[in-house]
């Protein structure tokens, strides 16, 4: 079966200096530790060790090999987003950042593709680096799921969403900047709760914000971490919006009613969970991802959907390398 992994991230081996380019502190940097390894720093402070993978194609082809997988999109850690920022200095990270992704996916005979990042708190420039994006190469675009306090539904978003669809130009969702605060501080759990929480608000913003129902259906999209607990919990929200009206929000009709607009990766690292996935989003809603190359990625990249004992070989192949194919115009 081919294999076309559509989330894996990259961090460039360096960058400029944006803290002296801007007078400003605590921009992200790599320190680099030696043998292929370095810590990814805030200002001053660890963030995430990581090593050459990241960074050096020949190091993620060996590793893909490894695992027997044929192709893979890399999309910037989020971390490098810089929403916070002021957009002109969000867009030069982007524009830097797209232009390294694009320099790491070289010369790999086709089996490295890139998903761009836009500053996202500016969605003039947002477009038009996108447009930009998609003229040097790059198959899609990578957007966090929320700008501050502003969710998936908001106006300035949905023009950026519109935009993409306009462009063919698909979007991956990645959560960032996790809710909880000092309550998940502990035991990685703004990973392991927060993380898939903003996931699940991400969909039902866009669901309940009336979003699906204002943008083209051209428009292809795709959330990262198998939805985070959407599916498992979607009775619950179908349920709230049939009884109760305050539930509905802005949306013209039942949360089951949008499952054929949206996509989801198969990264839940469990069996069950994916035969959930699978049965609620159907076998052509599901494409393979597996948050490599960091820890809490799938660590044998292909094997839960390979050897699920609870999806068909038809949905393995249309997982595993099939629907991504076309939801992002690759040969495979």
């Amino acid at each position: 079966m081919k294999v076309l992994d559509i989330h894996s991230h990259f961090l460039p081996a360096k960058w400029d200096d944006f803290g002296a380019r801007f007078g400003t502190p605590d921009w992200p940097w790599m320190r680099q530790l030696g043998d292929g390894k370095a810590m990814l720093m805030i200002g001053d402070t660890d963030f995430r060790p990581v090593y050459s993978a990241c960074w050096d194609p020949d190091v993620r082809l060996a590793e893909m090999d490894r695992d027997g997988v044929d192709q893979q999109i890399i999309s910037a850690t989020p971390i490098l987003f810089a929403y916070e920022r002021p957009a002109a200095q969000a867009l030069y990270c982007a524009q830097v950042f797209n232009d390294i992704a694009l320099d790491i996916c070289a010369n790999t005979c086709n089996r490295l593709h890139t998903l761009a990042q836009v500053p996202l708190q500016d969605i003039d420039f947002s477009c038009k680096e996108v447009s930009r994006a998609k003229n040097s190469g790059h198959v899609g675009v990578q957007i966090g799921n929320h700008v501050g306090p502003k969710n998936m539904e908001g106006e300035g978003l949905v023009a950026f969403l519109q935009h993409c669809a306009e462009e063919d130009m698909p979007v991956f969702v990645h959560p960032w900047d996790m809710v909880g605060g000092e309550r998940t501080s502990k035991y990685m759990m703004g990973w392991t709760v927060s993380m898939p929480a903003e996931t699940q608000l991400s969909i039902v913003s866009m669901i309940l914000g009336g979003v699906f129902d204002r943008v083209s259906p051209k428009l292809k999209i795709c959330f990262a971490h198998g939805g985070g607990s959407f599916v498992f919990l979607l009775g619950r929200l179908e349920n709230a919006w049939l009884h109760r009206d305050i539930a509905r929000g802005q949306s013209k009709h039942p949360p089951s009613h949008y499952l054929n607009r949206f996509y989801l990766d198969s990264a839940v690292f469990d069996d069950g969970a994916l035969r959930l996935l699978v049965e609620k989003m159907g076998e052509d809603r599901v494409m393979f991802g597996t948050d490599y190359p960091f820890p809490l990625g799938e660590q044998e990249m292909g094997k839960l959907v390979s050897e699920s004992r609870q999806i068909s070989q038809t949905a393995k192949e249309k997982i595993l390398a099939g629907n991504a194919a076309k939801f992002f115009g690759i040969k495979i």
